[in-house]
């Protein structure tokens, strides 16, 4: 059930988990852009990382996912609380990516927390089949069952990850290689803008019908793709379809991409994406303003 439009900007507190990551980092970023308070929870205190955040104004809260006294002493009193779940080390965990989502959910039920925003994946409710996905999806459906104020947020593939995915200069051309066939287009999301589309719903500010949405910024080819960074390092691209054995050794990746070939995947609606956050940055955009820089041959 959704209820009318809060707005805690100026006079309430917003949690943000996992405050260290590039994603709690993009929330926190847009929240402090518009004068929020911002209690940022984490697992240690000591990086640097941590202290610029707390150089920034941000009050710093130690938590353990396993700690439940410390889950819900960091949202006591807070209006809002944003959380993603993440797998440690990129080791691919699923049962602990949801242990670590229901124990955020279960504190954040305790905490009797108002309105809480949610960070999931597109097509997280189509049976995907994808591991990480479906662990989102059965975290999403306890959050609906929670009885909290929720708003789902499903990203597509984020703009970027594209760099890992090995682009390279060979031969005087920019070079993309994916396991996906060049008719079918990919949609794509800065993390930036998460966090901008997070942070609306956090401060209240806006709403999304039905409490959950898709956002991409762009949707593009493999050709379209390559020749965006091809326009950016001034060389000629191209694209290669590589085959799904090409990532053999990335299940998860591996399922996501099967996903993509076999079935209308992501279904983001861009210009609606663009009525809630009208700065939402497409691929070009994205290539500007990230530091991106073309890769050295050979490397």
């Amino acid at each position: 059930m959704r209820r009318g439009i809060m707005n805690t900007q100026l006079s309430g507190t917003i949690a943000v988990f996992d405050a260290l990551d590039v994603q709690g980092g993009a929330v926190i970023d847009s929240l402090l852009s518009r004068g929020a308070r911002v209690r940022g929870l984490v697992r240690e205190l000591d990086s640097e990382r941590a202290q610029s955040l707390a150089g920034r104004g941000v009050e710093l809260v130690r938590v353990g996912i396993s700690d439940a006294a410390s889950l819900l002493a960091a949202l006591q009193g807070v209006d809002a609380f944003f959380f993603m779940t993440t797998v440690e080390g990129g080791n691919h965990d699923v049962d602990g990516e949801t242990r670590q989502g229901i124990a955020l959910i279960d504190a954040a039920v305790a905490a009797a927390v108002p309105n809480v925003v949610f960070s999931s994946v597109g097509g997280a409710d189509r049976d995907s089949g994808v591991p990480l996905f479906e662990s989102k999806r059965h975290l999403e459906e306890r959050l609906e069952k929670s009885g909290l104020r929720s708003t789902l947020v499903r990203p597509v593939v984020y703009m970027d990850h594209l760099p890992s995915l090995g682009p390279a200069v060979e031969d005087g051309e920019f070079v993309l290689r994916m396991p996906l066939p060049d008719h079918i287009p990919l949609q794509l999301i800065a993390i930036r803008d998460i966090g901008q589309i997070s942070a609306s719903f956090l401060l209240g500010t806006t709403e999304a019908p039905g409490g959950t949405i898709e956002i991409a910024g762009d949707q593009r080819t493999g050709s379209q793709i390559a020749a965006a960074f091809g326009e950016r390092a001034g060389l000629p691209a191209r694209y290669e379809a590589l085959p799904l054995h090409a990532f053999d050794d990335n299940p998860h990746l591996q399922a996501m991409f099967r996903w993509l070939q076999e079935t209308p995947a992501f279904q983001a609606d861009i210009e609606a994406v663009r009525v809630i956050e009208p700065t939402v940055w497409d691929l070009p955009a994205w290539i500007r303003s990230s530091g991106w820089t073309v890769p050295i041959p050979g490397q």
